[in-house]
């Protein structure tokens, strides 16, 4: 970390962090400062880790933000459970309730059914291949993608990152801060081998349990896959699958992405990763 050029203006004394110069680095070289302070939440001084932590969280979603988008699709009219704003008393539906309320006794508003629009949702599944060596850009990368996911969808996403094991950070349908799922994505570090196929099943068994009209899986990784198993026919089986690849290695995912149908986006450095996502997704998010 002291090779860094931007190290000693940002921490210039030991367990501390100067936030006016983090954002001056920001604004001169981004990638190089986020991936400064990817390292710095792994940090061996207790107390310049836990600001690089708290830091990193608010930067990385405040980043992530940028490239959200609108919510898109045509809406239908369904049945809902009552909520004042969501439309119109179902009397059909909510009879029941009304007929008791006749007799004198007060309606229960968890009983009443109302009709009203209601957008297809989409759901995410985020890949982060953590094998070989991770830290800096690319770890930096990983959480900014976490940070962009869970800005589009905080209630129907899921992070799994893989190398030799398959690791479930946020499971789809278990709520979570989304401070807390970038936090955990930084402590992440290299292992060895690449599960690519487990990656993939893990992924189709996590938006399974999505109800969205539309369910995604984005694939931060090269594809090198060092671990037996067909990770062609994983993907195969995806609804809808997008690869974003590392700009300067990206081959083998681009020939991956083009056997099994996927978007394929490359990427420079993770203050390029809100734009490329919104980009890559906008035709289906």
């Amino acid at each position: 970390m002291s090779r860094n050029e931007n190290f000693e203006q940002i921490s210039p004394e030991v367990g501390e962090l100067d936030e006016a110069a983090l954002d001056e680095a920001m604004q001169n070289s981004p990638d190089e400062t986020l991936g400064l302070l990817a390292d710095l939440t792994g940090a061996t001084d207790p107390k310049l880790r836990e600001l690089a932590k708290r830091l990193a969280g608010r930067l990385m979603l405040d980043l992530g933000q940028r490239g959200r988008a609108r919510p898109r699709g045509i809406g239908k009219m369904v049945e809902q459970p009552y909520r004042e704003d969501a439309g119109d008393i179902d009397i059909d539906a909510s009879m029941d309730a009304i007929a008791e309320s006749r007799r004198g006794e007060a309606i229960d508003p968890e009983r009443l059914r109302v009709r009203g629009w209601k957008k297809p949702g989409t759901a995410f599944c985020l890949l982060l291949d953590r094998s070989g060596s991770m830290g800096g850009q690319p770890l930096a990368t990983n959480a900014v993608a976490t940070a962009a996911i869970a800005s589009r969808n905080p209630d129907d996403y899921s992070v799994i990152a893989f190398g030799k094991d398959v690791v479930v950070t946020k499971s789809q349908d278990v709520p979570k801060a989304s401070e807390r799922v970038i936090n955990d994505v930084l402590t992440l570090r290299g292992h060895g081998t690449t599960d690519l196929a487990g990656a993939l099943l893990a992924a189709r068994q996590q938006l399974s349990r999505s109800r969205a009209g539309r369910r995604v899986v984005i694939l931060l990784s090269d594809c090198r896959a060092t671990v037996e198993g067909d990770a062609e026919n994983a993907a195969h089986g995806m609804e809808e699958l997008v690869v974003i690849a590392p700009e300067d290695d990206h081959d083998e995912a681009t020939a991956f992405a083009a056997r099994v149908g996927a978007r394929i986006a490359l990427v420079g450095g993770p203050s390029e990763i809100p734009e490329v996502l919104a980009r890559v997704l906008e035709p289906i998010a």
